[in-house]
């Protein structure tokens, strides 16, 4: 899985103990927890992460490719990039780096569809997010 697209944003997180499986490394999905609070900090500072609005983000396709074992302690900074959008859709991709070292721990994906709430169907990508895809 290639990351690409446009940097939009970077969120720091820190791995906490509870996090680990018995192998001692983060569970796989701590990562999409990664990937999913970046996600709405991402949203929520272009104001388009409110539950009770008439609109708003699902995942209809997710992945991970799994680069290196992430152990606590970490700090860990999850990169967020705007990939092709469609009429109701955005590829993101996402990088989990160390704070320290930049070395990647993980690369992800997820598909965005805008959704209507009251309908239960797609709707138009609000232009915020149509605006920050890359070409």
């Amino acid at each position: 899985m290639a990351v690409s697209g446009n940097l939009v944003s970077s969120t720091t997180m820190s791995l906490r103990w509870g996090d680990m499986d018995a192998l001692g490394h983060a569970n796989n999905t701590v990562y999409f927890r990664f990937f999913e609070e970046a996600r709405m900090a991402w949203l929520n500072s272009l104001s388009l992460g409110d539950l009770d609005a008439p609109t708003g983000a699902v995942i209809i396709t997710t992945g991970a490719t799994f680069l290196k074992e992430l152990c606590h302690p970490a700090t860990i900074d999850v990169q967020i990039y705007a990939g092709k959008a469609g009429n109701s859709s955005l590829e993101t991709f996402y990088e989990l780096k160390d704070r320290v070292s930049s070395e990647i721990y993980a690369e992800g994906y997820a598909k965005i569809v805008w959704m209507d709430r009251e309908t239960r169907g797609s709707t138009r990508l609000p232009d915020a997010l149509r605006e920050l895809a890359a070409e």
